[in-house]
Parts: structure tokens; sequence; C-alpha cells
């Protein structure tokens, strides 16, 4: 069996820029372990797949190590193949998920905008295992699915380098770190303690669910610039509507391929 596959670098402007995805369109769902394996071979942070079924696309993403609710790089990077290479006579599409309806529509200025759920963190006490893992001094801790902990200034953001052995146990998916930035309303690095082979997560649109709605209530604003300070970078321009965030990224094409299984 041979499978379509695309590599799309999300959130960024420039080639080798942004967060790389691998995108399978697959003409019906393969079995788990296929699944996980492809995304080990991958070897990238997520591996999203997407089935068609009547108006809207079925939307699954895959970490090397396991399966993850909700992507927002992987969801851009499916949303531009579906434009540029599925359907190009569209300019929305609807995706069923583990996280409910997500949409996405094709921007006047080629960017693409998704429509994800809010995930407002909720302030829980700082754990000990933060103070010892972090150079910087934490300022604060916020929960949902991942553990949003605040610095005091963009600098200490890109400064740090933490020992996520010591965190590894705690119950998030992902340690976000994040401060007001310089040159957007605030900026942040998002780790994954679990990952073996990419700990620091060039660019996460998930996070993002979370860091929307906290900014916005912090900063007292609903349209956000957002910026990822990975080696790679990201950039993000956000927008929150009750219970629903919006994040616009470009993406640009990497690798059109196929792969047999």
């Amino acid at each position: 069996m041979k499978i379509k596959m695309y590599q799309i670098d999300a959130f960024t402007k420039t080639l080798f820029g942004g967060n790389p995805a691998a995108i399978c369109h697959l003409p019906h769902w393969l079995d788990d372990k296929t699944l996980q394996n492809i995304a080990i071979e991958n070897n990238l942070a997520e591996t999203g797949y997407f089935v068609k079924r009547d108006n809207r696309y079925e939307i699954r993403w895959f970490m090397p190590h396991d399966e993850i609710d909700l992507c927002g790089h992987a969801t851009l990077a499916s949303a531009y193949v579906i434009f540029n290479h599925i359907d190009t006579t569209i300019n929305e599409v609807t995706f069923s998920s583990k996280s409910g309806v997500l949409k996405a529509k094709k921007e006047d200025n080629g960017a693409i905008t998704l429509d994800f759920p809010s995930r407002p963190p909720e302030e829980v006490e700082i754990p000990k295992e933060i103070y010892k893992a972090l150079n910087a001094k934490p300022l604060g801790a916020f929960a949902a699915r991942d553990l949003v902990i605040t610095l005091s200034s963009e600098e200490e953001v890109l400064a740090e380098d933490p020992d996520l052995e010591i965190v590894k146990h705690l119950p998030y998916l992902c340690i976000i770190i994040t401060a007001p930035g310089q040159h957007a309303d605030f900026v942040s690095r998002v780790f994954d303690a679990n990952a073996i082979i990419l700990p620091e997560d060039p660019v996460t649109g998930s996070a993002h669910a979370s860091l929307v709605p906290f900014w916005a209530e912090k900063l007292d604003k609903t349209h956000l610039k957002a910026l990822q300070l990975s080696k790679r970078g990201g950039e993000l321009d956000c927008r929150l509507e009750g219970d629903r965030v919006f994040l616009s990224g470009h993406s640009v094409p990497y690798l059109v391929g196929e792969i047999e299984i």
C-alpha cells in the first residue's frame, strides 16, 4: 500500500523554520500500531493523519512515543495540504478530532487560521520540581493539559536550559515557560520531558490554546502576537473569542513523497 506523505514547516514563512510535520492523506484508517510506527519512522514532533468523511476530515496526531489529543502545527500543515493538494477549490475545512470540531480557513495573505478550543489554565502551587529544574525563578504556575510557568522576562525564557529529567513525572504533557515579549505580546518555549529525540518543541499550536486565554486576561486584550523562542522559531497571530482560540500562521512545503506500507 502506497500512501502520499507531505512534510510541511508550519507557523513560519521561511523554509527550515517553524515546526515540521509529516502529513499522511489516508484512504481509510490504518491500525494504531501502524500509525505509531510511521510516526516513529518519521521521527518528527508530530505525524498527522486525515481521512475524508462526507464534507469534513477526521484527523489524528501521533508523536514518536504516543498519540496526542490536540496538535496545532500538524493541523495547520494538514489544512495547507488540503488547500494546496487535495481540494484546491475550497478555502475552509472542518476536522473531527479527539478535541472536538476544529476548523481551518485560508486567508487572503496566504496564512491559515485555526479555530481551536480554549483551554484556560488554572493557578496551582508551583511544583517543587520546577524550582529544581529551572535556572530562573518561577513567578507562578498554571495548569491545564500542560503546565504553564511564568518567568519575569523574555531574556530569562531565552536563557533557560531546564533539567527535564526532574520534571519527567509531573502529570502534564508539556512544560511551558512564558513571559511578556519585547517584540510580541508574549513569548514562550515548550518542553516535553518524555520526548527523547525532541525534548523542545519548535512551535506548539496546542500550547497556545492555554497561553492565549492566559495572556488575554493578563494583558486585557483579545488580539495577541506570540513568538515561540525555539531555535527554529515560530510566529502566531492569536485571537480569543469566547471559548475559542484562533491561531493564524503560514506554512512552507519541504517534501512531497510516498511511503510504502
